[in-house]
């Protein structure tokens, strides 16, 4: 999964230069693999930025400024949700990438999935006690039955003696 960062080059605004800085600059720091997509000098970036941005996310004027983020094809976000998931320590679900191995994230995801193993561990051992269990009533009936029979077999053979 390869991230995707829409950017302009020539921007006129030293607030876009900065945002886009900020996200290349926290993407590099975390070693996130991405790809910056320049919107300033290829019309066919921005025809597909523009497009692919879900409307509902667009501006009032209705076309995106940069900098945009998607996960191949998949819409991550503006600066703005960037700037909130990195504030929320959740950079890694807003890219839609698993936490890195030995994050806290990583680690409370393999403690969450070992305590689901460990319960669906623990009712297979409840399920096989109680087969277990009926399979001992089960075998304690047959064996009262297999007794009532052979005690009705006994009183036959005694009345017919008599």
């Amino acid at each position: 999964m390869v991230i995707k960062v829409f950017l302009a080059s020539s921007s006129g605004s030293t607030a876009i230069k900065k945002k886009q800085q900020d996200v290349v600059g926290f993407l590099e720091a975390l070693k996130v693999d991405y790809t910056q997509l320049d919107i300033a000098c290829n019309e066919d970036n921005r025809m597909w930025m523009r497009q692919n941005v879900p409307t509902e996310k667009k501006p009032t004027n209705g076309i995106p400024l940069p900098p945009q983020i998607f996960n191949e094809e998949s819409y991550c976000g503006d600066y703005d949700t960037f700037f909130d998931a990195k504030e929320d320590n959740s950079v890694y679900e807003f890219l839609g990438l698993p936490p890195p191995p030995g994050s806290k994230r990583a680690r409370a995801e393999e403690e969450e999935e070992q305590e689901e193993a460990d319960e669906d561990r623990e009712e297979e051992d409840l399920q096989s006690e109680e087969e277990e269990e009926l399979r001992q009533l089960e075998d304690e009936e047959e064996a009262e039955v297999q007794e009532e029979e052979e005690e009705d077999v006994e009183e036959t053979q005694e009345e017919e003696a008599e």
